[in-house]
């Protein structure tokens, strides 16, 4: 969340490329992505990136507790860590994706593997907020970069029909990253340490740099990965072009609206909510968050085989994840006391991991409705959705929840309104997509053809 100038993904009928402004690329029709193991060995190695990137932007999620008393902040700062390192992510899509488009992802893959690293060693030995912010950012920084290259990978080694499938398992993988956040950094904070832990987590990326450097081939042979001067785009053009085409904006919405709940819960809210609003312990609440993450890899292959199957599925997933998302929700906070049982928060937790798989669902919007000379940014546009919607919503919950407390602190009551707050983007971003629906509606993909 794609491929240059040797390789066909998704070309666009002359109808709708006329009206794209700047120079088109010419792709040869005969040049088709092979796929078969070298496809699969080239993304098992870049998705090796996008799993510690998952490693490294959900550490916080499981630590949140450890950072208020460590750092001496309440729930409005602490939510400043998770929202400034996603408004780094989300403000750096675009960027990334016209480095992708210009420089291949391979470079930026290896970029972002020492910005990950450096800032996860920076928050390891941070011991005032200050420092510990700016190391969330560079954190940030380096996390935007992994998704986006990891896909343009895979479209240069796999035909177009195998891409949904392909971004669904990239996905799965990158929930590999967060059990190992949800079990083992969890577990490695209790026995070892703030430092140790994280520090630990910093120098994995030594290993990963080597294996992308040493083995990673982002295209076939024979296939151009980087356009020579002449044939590039100008950045206003890919910029212009990219938003202007209506199936980019419906996938940003679709990525904005399905995302956030999940990623919010995650990556901050859900271990306070389970034990300050629940009632229950770390060691339990850590658990109950395998859940999710257990749900979004079943999920992953289950939307990947339907997207695969027909392009038909894309929105009667997206407005399914988004119905029951609220229906869940809401049964949880309308609970006698804020309080529900069990069998409540482990339903809610299943139907949010299907949100992460659905907003992949507006990346393939994004990838179908654009021609191959500015996936990237494209890509980097849809992209930006689930992580501004997943700040708002961080922000939102943080500045309920100090403004709700009372004598007693946290309390069920007080996250449950504060949870309230969800409904506000998930409404917003439900009408937007709905609006969209009927612009795209008249243009069939480019691999229905």
């Amino acid at each position: 969340m794609t491929s240059l100038v040797a390789v066909t993904v998704d070309p666009v009928s002359p109808a709708r490329s006329s009206a794209v402004p700047g120079p088109r690329l010419a792709v040869p029709a005969a040049a088709t992505p092979p796929g078969g193991r070298a496809a699969w060995f080239a993304w098992s190695i870049a998705v090796t990136v996008y799993v510690l990137a998952v490693i490294h932007r959900t550490s916080l999620g499981v630590a949140g507790l450890d950072a208020a008393e460590r750092f001496g902040i309440g729930a409005s700062a602490l939510s400043t860590f998770s929202i400034l390192q996603v408004l780094v992510y989300a403000a750096m899509q675009i960027p990334v994706g016209l480095l992708v488009d210009r420089f291949g992802p391979r470079r930026v893959l290896l970029l972002g593997i020492l910005l990950l690293s450096a800032g996860q060693l920076a928050f390891a030995f941070s011991s005032a907020f200050g420092p510990a912010l700016a190391s969330r950012a560079v954190l940030g920084c380096g996390d935007a970069m992994t998704f986006i290259s990891v896909l343009r990978i895979s479209a240069r080694w796999f035909p177009a029909a195998k891409n949904p499938l392909v971004a669904q398992l990239t996905g799965l993988a990158g929930m590999g990253g967060n059990l190992v956040t949800t079990v083992v950094l969890a577990q490695a904070l209790h026995s070892r340490g703030w430092t140790f832990s994280f520090g630990l987590i910093a120098v994995l990326g030594a290993g990963v740099f080597a294996l992308v450097a040493l083995l990673l081939r982002e295209a076939p042979d024979g296939v151009v990965v980087v356009p020579t001067a002449e044939r590039r785009l100008s950045v206003r053009a890919q910029i212009r072009g990219s938003w202007q085409e209506p199936g980019t904006r419906l996938g940003m919405w679709v990525h904005f609206t399905t995302a956030f709940p999940g990623a919010a819960f995650g990556l901050l809210w859900g271990l306070p909510y389970l034990v300050e609003g629940q009632g229950m312990t770390r060691a339990e609440a850590g658990g109950l968050l395998t859940v999710l993450v257990v749900s979004n890899m079943a999920f992953g292959l289950f939307f990947g085989r339907l997207l695969s199957r027909s392009v038909r599925a894309r929105m009667p997933i997206t407005l399914s994840v988004i119905g029951a998302t609220g229906v869940s929700w809401a049964a949880a906070l309308a609970w006698p006391g804020g309080q529900p049982p069990l069998w409540v928060l482990v339903v809610l937790l299943v139907v949010m991991g299907s949100n992460g798989p659905a907003s992949l669902v507006g990346l393939d919007y994004a990838r179908s409705h654009n021609p191959p000379e500015r996936l990237g940014t494209a890509s980097g546009i849809a992209n930006m959705g689930g992580f501004i919607g997943t700040v708002v919503t961080l922000l939102g919950v943080g500045v309920l929840l100090d403004a709700l407390a009372g004598p007693s602190g946290y309390t069920a009551e007080t996250y449950r309104w504060a949870f309230c707050w969800l409904y506000v983007p998930l409404a917003v971003g439900t009408g937007m997509i709905l609006r969209l629906r009927r612009r795209v509606q008249g243009f069939r993909p480019a691999e229905t053809r």
